[in-house]
């Protein structure tokens, strides 16, 4: 968000927390504008039936309806009206006594694909005396194609590829593992002999932001430090956490997790011994492809 659009947001909530028919609230008494609520909207398109609002705000509440009309720049969108999303109405009614109405838009699920990156612009049509100068009566739309999160997606065959094993595994970068829902924790999987045979690891998934969808564990022990370093480290065993500095995510559409990882050893004092940080891919792929890549050798 840029400096102009959080000034204009914070101007707008302190107004319509001005307005208000209590006695012990101040009423607003300056110039009538009227605006988007924001300069920027990111919308996750889960399917092709729910709108998303964009609130167009009244800096005053007047006595009679006001009608608006919304406008689409083509030659600053890039994604196609009726193709990629529609919008329910070019014209928007603030009716009296209220201060704010919306613009309602509805994605076309099918047709963005998962990285597609699409945006369409909006303009106001209102009077000239209406137009706050400084902040325009313009919004930008970015639609983001977010499929539904579904725990089971990520159980089965996964091809896990990792720096890690990159510069220490003794069959390459890549293995197939195989993951299962976590009967204990919701939203949890845990992966099977993730980097080394025997030692399993738990990942939670948390789908609350569909736009920033994420994973987290708690620290784990996945391994004894004789195998990838041949000799004995710490207590001997290898540990991992999450670094503050990289955030892990996973996809619903695309059905993979990118795992960013700590790992150290534990010494007698108390003190860790840190290996280093690695990285990792998670892609779960069906049950024949997960059959075709153990014949290959994973």
């Amino acid at each position: 968000m840029n400096r102009i659009s959080v000034l204009a947001s914070a101007f707008i909530a302190m107004l319509l927390s001005l307005v208000s028919c209590s006695d012990k609230y101040t009423t607003y008494k300056g110039p009538e504008y009227i605006l988007f609520s924001d300069t920027l909207y990111e919308f996750p398109v889960q399917n092709s039936e729910d709108y998303f609002e964009i609130p167009v705000v009244a800096t005053t509440a007047c006595d009679y309806d006001r009608t608006v009309a919304v406008e689409v720049n083509e030659r600053t969108s890039n994604a196609i009206f009726g193709k990629h999303y529609t919008i329910e109405s070019n014209t928007l009614t603030i009716k009296a006594g209220e201060l704010v109405a919306n613009v309602k838009v509805r994605g076309s699920y099918d047709n963005i694909e998962v990285n597609d990156s699409l945006g369409f612009s909006l303009r106001l049509i209102t009077d000239k005396e209406t137009e706050w100068n400084v902040y325009g009566t313009k919004a930008n739309v970015l639609l983001k194609k977010a499929c539904p999160f579904d725990i089971n997606n990520f159980t089965g065959y996964c091809l896990l590829t990792s720096s890690f094993l990159m510069q220490y595994g003794k069959n390459g970068e890549s293995k197939l593992v195989r993951t299962e829902l976590d009967p204990k924790n919701e939203n949890t999987i845990i992966v099977k002999d993730y980097l080394f045979d025997g030692y399993d690891i738990r990942i939670k998934f948390d789908p609350t932001d569909i736009l920033k969808p994420l994973i987290e564990w708690e620290d784990q022990r996945i391994g004894t430090t004789a195998e990838p370093f041949y000799t004995k480290y710490g207590d001997g065993y290898i540990y991992v956490s999450q670094p503050q500095a990289y955030t892990s995510y996973f996809s619903s559409c695309e059905k993979f997790i990118l795992q960013y990882m700590s790992m150290y050893t534990k010494e007698k004092d108390g003190s860790t011994l840190v290996f280093g940080t690695y990285v990792s891919a998670l892609e779960w792929v069906s049950d024949d492809e997960g059959e075709k890549l153990k014949r290959e050798g994973y």
